[in-house]
């Protein structure tokens, strides 16, 4: 019998798909649920499961291809023809043997399972590769990264030697194509304005350093600020609900509900998975959620779902350093917070001056729909809760 293999179906704001690159070849045996091949969407890399065992019959498609929802992708032969697949098993379990020795060496739990497919396949060294992840952990986005690096010949000409310079011409992945798009299209579009403010951090960060090592061990997280600056921007939403709005055409559109989205750097590009109903959420869920999405990002497994929505956006450049910025409106989102570098600075507090820790935030906003009273009211209702966290509580 066989079973076909079709393109799941994408969300409604996916078009298409490009099929990145396919793990198996027509006669090659293959398990449920093991993946076939990787699809890039304009979001994330999605893996594509067997929905049956037995061996590839056909490849409909071939690597680069453009492909929809629904659209054939392989076929797999069950019961009688996967009978076939023993007399082929032994030459490809030899040939991968020698690429298997290294990662006896290697700390165990250092290759994700998506990583180490790649590694097989490739007779790669994870020695070779730079891991991304906690303690070194390397994920699917550093072997296709290391893949994709050009050999060390090229890589490290030595200065002086006259070798001719070069340029190299690499197209951009869908994923930056669209980082490009949406962003040229928030500015040419929005009529984006940016205010700022900067925020006292001294009682925050002394409640949080109170208190982390117990939240810790009672909810199994770090508590982090991520969660402190989403509340705090439920409450100023709640206050200025047309900072939490969006545009359709001549309408303005209140959402009655509060996705934040947060913004999550990958080797890939930006992305910004969502909290849904946070406002429904504690500290502790905010923040595993936070860090359940900066993993499963890094990894190459976070959900179209995860990705799709959201009313408003946060933003912390503050991680790589960045002491001020601008950032872009998440279309088609109306506002987006910057967070930013804590930073000890000279201050006037109650008549004297005095070295406080200080991080400036930046509000950017469509001024189409959001005045710039309540823009600058909706940041200092921010500022407020974040000054004295008693506020999140009383909601005052």
């Amino acid at each position: 019998m066989s079973t076909e293999v079709r393109v799941p179906q994408l969300p409604e704001s996916v078009s298409d798909a490009t099929l990145v690159a396919w793990h198996k070849k027509p006669g090659d045996a293959v398990a449920r649920d093991e993946n076939l091949a990787d699809l890039e969407t304009d979001k994330v890399v999605l893996e594509l499961p067997a929905p049956a065992a037995g061996v590839i019959k056909s490849l409909e498609k071939e690597a680069g291809a453009s492909v929809t929802s629904g659209q054939l992708l392989a076929v797999i032969e069950e019961g009688p023809g996967a009978a076939a697949v023993p007399d082929k098993a032994p030459p490809r379990a030899e040939a991968k043997k020698p690429a298997k020795a290294p990662k006896q060496d290697e700390p165990a739990g250092k290759l994700s399972p998506a990583a180490r497919r790649l590694v097989e396949e490739n007779k790669l060294s994870p020695e070779s590769i730079s891991g991304s992840g906690r303690d070194g952990r390397i994920s699917k986005s550093d072997v296709v990264q290391h893949l994709d690096a050009p050999p060390p010949s090229i890589a490290a000409a030595p200065a002086g030697a006259g070798a001719a310079r070069a340029d190299r011409r690499v197209p951009m992945t869908r994923l930056r194509a669209r980082i490009a798009e949406r962003l040229v299209e928030a500015q040419s579009t929005a009529a984006l304005l940016t205010t700022f403010n900067e925020v006292d951090m001294q009682a925050l960060m002394a409640l949080r350093a109170r208190y982390k090592e117990a939240f810790e061990k009672r909810h199994g997280v770090r508590l982090g600020f991520m969660s402190f600056f989403a509340k705090a921007c439920i409450e100023a939403l709640r206050r200025f609900p047309v900072v939490n709005a969006s545009v359709e055409g001549s309408d303005i559109v209140y959402h009655d509900y509060y996705d934040i989205g947060v913004a999550v750097s990958t080797d890939r590009g930006l992305i910004v998975p969502v909290l849904r109903d946070a406002d429904r959420m504690d500290f502790a869920a905010i923040e595993k959620s936070v860090t359940g999405f900066a993993e499963r990002a890094r990894s190459g497994s976070i959900t179209l779902e995860e990705l799709t929505g959201g009313t408003f956006s946060i933003t912390n450049g503050g991680v790589f350093g960045s002491l001020m910025s601008t950032p872009i409106v998440n279309a088609p989102q109306s506002a987006i917070l910057g967070m930013h570098k804590i930073q000890e600075r000279p201050v006037v507090a109650d008549g004297a001056v005095v070295v406080r820790p200080m991080m400036y935030l930046a509000l950017t906003y469509d001024h189409r729909i959001i005045d710039g009273r309540e823009a600058v009211q909706f940041l200092v209702a921010v500022k407020e809760s974040l000054e004295d966290p008693s506020r999140l509580l009383l909601q005052v």
